[in-house]
């Protein structure tokens, strides 16, 4: 895995991580795949943030480090929003597809990248996250039994 590599992808896991994405990880793909030297996953519990998140991680490459993405696909939906800078590629998904499409699982062999602490602390939350959301509405729904 190249320099450059490394330096796209801690850049695009601190602006993920500064515009709150869930569970960012990187895993370093070059020794099973030619095209790409790693994938960066992030996720959001909802699409607008999908979007902010996707918008933060092209803007500070470009701004940063004077990269383009190649392709962006996914980006009408904001279900799952795919960056490829052919170095690496990103991959924003909403949690639901996420946890159904659990990408982790088919990298997991793959060595897992050294990010930066704010990316690091994004651990977990998705989880936390879904824990609330529920806590949420099953107060909602006691509210409305009375």
């Amino acid at each position: 895995m190249t320099d450059r590599s490394h330096e796209l992808i801690n850049t695009a896991a601190q602006a993920a991580a500064d515009k709150l994405a869930h569970d960012i990880v990187a895993y370093d793909v070059s020794d099973v795949l030619s095209i790409t030297d790693a994938f960066l996953l992030a996720s959001a519990p909802n699409d607008r943030q999908v979007k902010a998140i996707v918008d933060e991680i092209e803007e500070r490459l470009q701004k940063e480090l004077g990269a383009k993405p190649v392709r962006r696909e996914g980006d009408r939906e904001a279900r799952w929003v795919l960056l490829d800078y052919v170095d690496i590629v990103v991959h924003v998904q909403h949690s639901e597809e996420r946890v159904f499409y659990a990408l982790e699982r088919l990298w997991k062999d793959c060595p897992e990248l050294e990010l930066p602490e704010d990316a690091k602390a994004t651990r977990g939350k998705a989880e936390e996250h879904a824990k609330l959301q529920a806590a949420e509405e099953a107060a909602e729904l006691d509210g409305d039994w009375r």
